[in-house]
């Protein structure tokens, strides 16, 4: 038996399963960072079409609320916009929301327009 050279069935063990340990934690981190990248990519998304929105209200001239879809591009998308009254006379409030109804993510912008 002095000649024999390897590895037990027990050290053949105690490795493999330290090695499954390791997969699982790098499979877990790595699921969590892509689940992380997809929330930012669609809040990224949500804010450049309420941009967009907000833009294209200031240029029509809203007069209290309005909302819609952004079909055809994001039928699964709604917007809403709605214009209050602050403080200051002069001064009056956009805010300008995007959300998806399904998982209820929403992104709500605010600009301060003169009258």
């Amino acid at each position: 038996m002095r000649g024999l050279k390897g590895f037990t069935l027990l050290e053949v063990m105690v490795s493999l399963a330290i090695m499954a340990s390791v997969v699982l934690t790098v499979l877990g981190a790595v699921n969590y960072h892509l689940s992380v990248i997809a929330n930012e990519r669609d809040y990224t998304e949500f804010t450049l079409l309420a941009r967009a929105r907000m833009a294209e209200l200031q240029q029509e001239q809203i007069k209290t609320s309005s909302e819609g879809d952004l079909a055809p591009d994001h039928p699964d998308l709604k917007w809403k916009a709605e214009l209050f009254p602050t403080e200051i006379p002069a001064l009056q409030k956009l805010v300008v929301r995007v959300w998806r109804p399904s998982d209820k993510r929403e992104v709500a912008l605010e600009r301060y327009l003169t009258k």
